[in-house]
C-alpha cells in the first residue's frame, strides 16, 4: 500500500508514511485554511473558478472530481505554495514570544490549500494519469522541493521552534502536544535547519536535483511499463490461460486499438501472473523479459542513467548533512534507527531462505526432467512449474479457487465483514459522490455507534494510465484541530474482466485487498488533534504493520467461510478445497521471501554508497550487490530490479524497503497475541484499535508496540508463519 502524507506545515517532497507493494508520485503537504484569492488574470464574474482553490462542499470534503480539470493543477499548486509561504513567514516574523499556539498550532493550520491540491493530484496522477498530469508532476517537483526547503530552512521559524523545544519541560503540554513539539524540532534538524547559510544553499540544490530526477523516473517508468506489455497475435500462444483471462487480454488489446490481437499488460513486479499458466515456454520467456528489461531499452524511457544520478545526489546530500551515507540519514527517525540494524535483521534471514529456495528449485528441476524436457530451470519457468508442484503436493489449482473469489463479494463479505466483527464498522455504498474513473466505488463508513467515520474509495482494476502495484492514500486526513474526518482510497491492479464477465481474482489478490484495507483502518481510526501526527503519518517500518496484520483475517475461518462462495451458485467453497489453500500457505516461501530479501538488500546497497564514489554503472552495480548479499540465484530475481524499483526511486521507500519484512515481524507477533487471547473478538479488536490503530504517531512506536505485545518484537512467529521454523 501506500499512503503518503507529510507534516502539517511542510509541502510535498518529504514523505512520512507508507505503502504496500506500490508506488506514488510525490509526497504531500498538509496544512491550513485560508480562502484563496482568484488566480491572477481572472476576469469577469462568469469566469470558471478553480475547484481546487476552495474547500469542497461535498460530504466529508470529498474532492469534486467531476469538476476538476488537468489544467487546474498548475495554477492551484502555485497559489497553494504562495499562500503557505505567506502564512509561514507571518509565523516566523511574529514579534510576540514563541508559544505553542502561535508557532506550532499555527504551523499545523498552514498550507491547507496546497495540501488539498497535492492530495487530489496524487490520486489522479497515480491512478488515472495522462500526459498533462505527467507534465505537471515534472514541472512542479522542483518547485515543491524549493517550497519545502523554504520552510525547513527558514532560520527565524526554526529559532522559534528551538526556543520552545529548549523550554519544553516548563511548558506543561499534554502528551500529544509534547510529541508534536519534539517531532517538529527533530524533523527540522533532520532536514538541515542547523546548517550554515552556505550549506543550506547546497542542500537546496541537491533537493532540487533529486526532485527532478525522481519525477523523471516516475514518468519514464509509467511509459515503459505501458510499452512493455506483451502483444500476442496468435491466440494459441495463450494456451493455459482461462477463457476469461483470454477475453480480458482481447479487451486490453481492443482498448489500445489492436483489434484481433491480445495484450498482457505488465504489473509492477518482476514476475507476472500469467507466467504461472502459459504453457508456451517461448511466450513465458518473452513476457518475463518484457518485464525484466522494461526500462532498459536504451530509449527515452530507459531509467538507468536517472537512478545512477539520483543515488549520487542522495549520497552527496547525506554527506552535507553529516552522515556517512543516505541510508544512515534516512533511517535516523525510523524504528530500526541505523543501517547496521537493518542489515543485521535482513541478512540473518538470507541463509535459511536461500537454502529453502535452492531446495524448491531442485524440486522444480525434477519435474522438468521427469517431463522429458531438457533445459535448466530459469526465472520464467519458476511460476509455471511451481504451480505444477503446488497441484502435485496439495492438489490445488488456481482455476479451481478463483470462482470463489469475486471482487465485490470479497470486499463486502470478507474485508468489510472482518472490519465489522473486529471493530463494529458498517458500510453503505454512495453513488452520489463523484469519482475519477467509472471503475471506482465509494462507501460511507460508520463507526460502532453508528456515527459517520469517513469515506472509502475502492479502485481495483488495472488500467494503462495507472501506476503498478497496490496502495492506500488519503484524499482528506483526520484532524480534530481542522475538524476533518478521513477520506481514504485503496488502489489495486487486478485484471479487469471483459464486459459481462465476473471479476474473479487469485488468493494473492484477496490478501492484497485485506492488506490495503489494513492501511485504511489505520487512517479511519486516527483520533489525533494535529494532522502531522495523524493516522498513517508514522515511520516506514511501522506503517506496514497494520496492513500486514489485517492480511491474517483473509484466511481466518470465520471470515473465509463468509466470503469464499461460488459466484454462480452462492455455495461455500468445499472444505477440502479450503483446506488445500491453508495447507499450501507456506508453499514456495523460499522463493517468495527470497525475492523480497534481494530487493531489500539491493535498496540498502544503493543507499549506502558514499558520496565520493564514482557514478555507478547500474547493471554492474546490481549484479555485484546481489552477489555480495548472497542473493544472486539466476532463477530467483529480486522482486524489483534497480531500473524499475518505484518504491525506492519515486515512492519514499529509499533505504526503507526492508520495512515490509520488519513490519511482518511485528504483524505476526500481534497475530500470535490474538491467537493466545481468543482470536477474532470485539474485545481484542477494540484493544488493537485503542493501542495501535488509533494512536497515529503520538508516542514512541517501539513503546507503542511493546505496550500492546508485552515485550520487544521477536522473529519467531514470522519464521513460523513463513514455514521456515
Amino acid at each position: 500500500m501506500r499512503t503518503i502524507t507529510l507534516a502539517a506545515a511542510i509541502a510535498a517532497v518529504v514523505a512520512v508514511s507508507g505503502c504496500s507493494q506500490s508506488s506514488s508520485p510525490s509526497d504531500k503537504a498538509a496544512g491550513p485554511q485560508a480562502s484563496a484569492p482568484a488566480p491572477s488574470g481572472s476576469a469577469p464574474a462568469k469566469t470558471r473558478e478553480n475547484p481546487l482553490l476552495t474547500k469542497s462542499d461535498l460530504p466529508f470534503q470529498a474532492p469534486p472530481f467531476d469538476k476538476i480539470k488537468d489544467s487546474d493543477f498548475a495554477p492551484a499548486f502555485e497559489q497553494g505554495m504562495k499562500e503557505q509561504l505567506t502564512e509561514v513567514q507571518k509565523i516566523a516574523d511574529n514579534p510576540d514570544k514563541p508559544t505553542f499556539d502561535n508557532t506550532l498550532v499555527a504551523m499545523e493550520k498552514s498550507g491547507q490549500t496546497l495540501n488539498r491540491v497535492q492530495m487530489d493530484f496524487n490520486a489522479l496522477f497515480s491512478a488515472n494519469s495522462d500526459d498533462a498530469l505527467s507534465k505537471v508532476n515534472e514541472d512542479m517537483a522542483p518547485k515543491l522541493a524549493a517550497h519545502s526547503d523554504a520552510i525547513y530552512l527558514n532560520d527565524k521559524l526554526f529559532q522559534r521552534i528551538q526556543t520552545l523545544y529548549n523550554e519544553r519541560d516548563s511548558l506543561k503540554l499534554d502528551p500529544e502536544s509534547e510529541r508534536l513539539l519534539e517531532w517538529y524540532y527533530n524533523d527540522f534538524v533532520h532536514h538541515g535547519a542547523k546548517l550554515s547559510d552556505a550549506d543550506k544553499t547546497k542542500l537546496k540544490s541537491f533537493n532540487e536535483q533529486a526532485s527532478k530526477l525522481e519525477s523523471q523516473f516516475v514518468n519514464k517508468l509509467l511509459a515503459a511499463t505501458k510499452a512493455g506489455a506483451l502483444v500476442v497475435d496468435d491466440k494459441s500462444k495463450l494456451d493455459g490461460l482461462s477463457e476469461g483471462e483470454i477475453a480480458a487480454a482481447a479487451q486490453a488489446a481492443k482498448d489500445r486499438g489492436l483489434d484481433g490481437k491480445w495484450v498482457l499488460p505488465l504489473q509492477n513486479t518482476t514476475q507476472q501472473p500469467a507466467l504461472a499458466e502459459l504453457t508456451n515456454r517461448d511466450v513465458r520467456k518473452q513476457l518475463f523479459e518484457n518485464s525484466y528489461t522494461r526500462t532498459e531499452k536504451g530509449d527515452a524511457n530507459d531509467t538507468r542513467k536517472t537512478i545512477a544520478e539520483l543515488a549520487k545526489v542522495r549520497a552527496e546530500k547525506a554527506k552535507l548533512l553529516g552522515y556517512p551515507n543516505y541510508a544512515a540519514w534516512k533511517l535516523e527517525d525510523q524504528m530500526a534507527k541505523t543501517p547496521d540494524a537493518v542489515l543485521k535483521f535482513v541478512r540473518a534471514l538470507v541463509p535459511p531462505t536461500m537454502a529453502k529456495a535452492r531446495h524448491e528449485a531442485g524440486e522444480l528441476q525434477s519435474i522438468i526432467d521427469k517431463s522429458g524436457k531438457h533445459f535448466k530451470l530459469q526465472a520464467w519457468d519458476w511460476e509455471f512449474y511451481a504451480e505444477k508442484l503446488r497441484k502435485a503436493k496439495y492438489d490445488l489449482d488456481q482455476d479451481q479457487i478463483k470462482p470463489y473469489f469475486e471482487v465485490d463479494n470479497v470486499l463486502k463479505n470478507g474485508v468489510f465483514y472482518a472490519a465489522h466483527e473486529l471493530y463494529g464498522l458498517t458500510f453503505k455504498e454512495r453513488k452520489d459522490i463523484p469519482v475519477y474513473n467509472p471503475d471506482v466505488k465509494v462507501f460511507e463508513v460508520f463507526d460502532k455507534d453508528g456515527k459517520p467515520l469517513g469515506l472509502f474509495y475502492a479502485d481495483y482494476f488495472k488500467r494503462d494510465n495507472k501506476q503498478g502495484g497496490a496502495w492506500m492514500d488519503n484524499l482528506v486526513g483526520q484532524s480534530k484541530l481542522l475538524g476533518t474526518k478521513p477520506v481514504i482510497y485503496n488502489v489495486c491492479n487486478f485484471t479487469k474482466p471483459a464486459p459481462g464477465q465476473p471479476a474473479l481474482i487469485s488468493w494473492d489478490d484477496v490478501t492484497t485487498m485485506f492488506h490495503e484495507f489494513g492501511h485504511a483502518l489505520h487512517g479511519f481510526f486516527a483520533s489525533q488533534q494535529y494532522p502531522s501526527l495523524s493516522g498513517t503519518n508514522v515511520a516506514r517500518d511501522f506503517v506496514e504493520f497494520p496492513s500486514q496484520f489485517n492480511e491474517h483475517w483473509a484466511s481466518y475461518p470465520q471470515v473465509f467461510n463468509h466470503y469464499a462462495k461460488n459466484y454462480k451458485t452462492g455455495e461455500p467453497m468445499p472444505k477440502e478445497l479450503a483446506a488445500k489453500i491453508h495447507k499450501a500457505a507456506t508453499f514456495n516461501q523460499g522463493y517468495d521471501l527470497g525475492e523480497l530479501l534481494s530487493a531489500s538488500l539491493l535498496d540498502m546497497s544503493w543507499h549506502m554508497i558514499p558520496a565520493d564514489a564514482p557514478l555507478k554503472d547500474v547493471d554492474q552495480f546490481e549484479a555485484q550487490a546481489l552477489k555480495d548479499n548472497h542473493t544472486d540465484l539466476s532463477y530467483l530475481p529480486p522482486r524489483y530490479r534497480s531500473s524499475y524499483f518505484m518504491h525506492i526511486w519515486g515512492n519514499g521507500y529509499s533505504a526503507g524497503y526492508y520495512a515490509y519484512l520488519w513490519t511482518e515481524m511485528l504483524d505476526d507477533d500481534a497475530y500470535q497475541w490474538f491467537e493466545n487471547h481468543g482470536g477474532m473478538t470485539r474485545a481484542n479488536g477494540q484493544r488493537f484499535r485503542d493501542m495501535i490503530l488509533s494512536r497515529g504517531n503520538t508516542e514512541d512506536l517501539g513503546k507503542m508496540f511493546r505496550d500492546f505485545y508485552g515485550k520487544d518484537p521477536e522473529v519467531g512467529p514470522m519464521l513460523k508463519d513463513r514455514g521456515l521454523k
